[in-house]
């Protein structure tokens, strides 16, 4: 597998495995199915494993599974959705998330930590669930003022190693984040070929994750690429029942033709979504949502198989599919 380097965590796998599609966030799979593709994903030669409390049960069988004696070179990184707590809450609420995961883990340390609220300037209205943006946002100055010095802290304290943003919030404020004097050390980013964030999306404005890839590049900011098929929009069939008002409903309508292109080309839509998501310029590692053996079988195939070539990126974006 080819690696990259990220940052603070030096060379990592150009595929990462996600902890959502093992905590059945993408569909149901069986808790031992789940266990066999994370030990799979280790033996293939993936060495960065992104977790989270919020992924049901993920971090559960991923302590189950590794019984705290992880191989020494995996690295793992987790996250806290904080919103926006009251002032002075927001170190001990980071903390207590840090130390219940690494306890349900059965690890002493996570190597990268995100915060993965929307960040928003302050008194920003959302145009999706405005009324619960407490539970979901960090407004801009509690993250400046609270949220960085608190990362600082639990670096200090040696519970984690490093820290970043999931870069999902209102694209103005993520692009702010990553010119602010104090960078985070690494960003989620979505990229995928609709450059669509589907179901997670809450703004009202145009999605701009092309440009938050390109300020990360900018400012040094390593990228960890999320959501390559978009939910499931970009395979050949979704795998979960869903309305047809959802987003990623409405997004896997909308890539027919993309669905199209790939039987003409004999190609699977996820394989192809995998690689043009690992050909955009600055993704280091791309995050995997897979929830099975036979699922991680195809990302690595499509991971060794490399970027696409010019004429392939060419033919997609000319279908006209971006947000």
């Amino acid at each position: 597998m080819q690696r990259r380097a990220l940052g603070p965590l030096g060379s990592v796998s150009r595929l990462t495995l996600g902890g959502g599609g093992i905590g059945q966030v993408w569909g149901p799979t069986s808790r031992d199915e789940a266990a066999a593709t994370l030990k799979a994903a280790v033996e293939a030669g993936i060495d960065l494993i992104d977790t989270a409390p919020m992924y049901l049960n993920c971090e559960a069988i991923f302590g189950e599974t590794f019984q705290g004696a992880l191989p020494g070179h995996v690295r793992i990184t987790s996250k806290c959705d904080l919103g926006s707590p009251p002032q002075g809450e927001v170190r001990t609420r980071l903390e207590a998330s840090v130390r219940k995961s690494l306890a349900t883990m059965m690890l002493d340390k996570i190597d990268l930590f995100f915060l993965h609220s929307n960040i928003a300037a302050e008194g920003y209205a959302f145009a999706h669930g405005d009324d619960r943006r407490d539970q979901f946002s960090m407004r801009w100055n509690l993250y400046v003022e609270e949220v960085i010095p608190a990362f600082e802290y639990l670096k200090a304290q040696g519970l984690i190693g490093a820290w970043g943003i999931t870069g999902i919030g209102v694209p103005q404020t993520i692009l702010q984040a990553l010119d602010h004097d104090q960078k985070p050390q690494a960003v989620q980013v979505i990229a995928n070929l609709l450059d669509s964030a589907g179901g997670i999306r809450r703004y009202a404005e145009a999605a701009a994750p092309r440009s938050i890839l390109a300020k990360a590049l900018e400012n040094g900011v390593p990228v960890l690429g999320i959501r390559a098929v978009q939910a499931g929009a970009l395979t050949a069939q979704l795998d979960r029942e869903l309305s047809q008002n959802h987003p990623d409903r409405k997004d896997f309508e909308r890539a027919g033709p993309y669905r199209d292109l790939c039987q003409a080309w004999g190609e699977d839509p996820a394989d192809i979504a995998h690689r043009y998501a690992l050909s955009l310029d600055g993704v280091e590692t791309l995050i995997l949502g897979v929830k099975n053996r036979m699922e991680l079988s195809s990302a690595l195939k499509a991971e060794a198989a490399g970027p696409l070539d010019q004429a392939q990126i060419s033919a997609i974006d000319q279908l006209g599919l971006r947000i």
